[in-house]
């Protein structure tokens, strides 16, 4: 998840657990996710 903070946006684990930032825009912060995303369901 992203969560708006007083540097900019942080990108979450849903326990909570920093991934990343703050990154300045939002778009930062999705991209940041969706490499997460990424690296969470490769197999191999």
């Amino acid at each position: 998840m992203i969560k708006k903070v007083k540097g900019g946006y942080k990108v979450l684990s849903e326990s909570g657990k920093n991934m990343g930032g703050p990154y300045k825009s939002k778009a930062q912060a999705e991209k940041r996710l969706r490499q997460v995303e990424f690296f969470k369901h490769r197999k191999g």
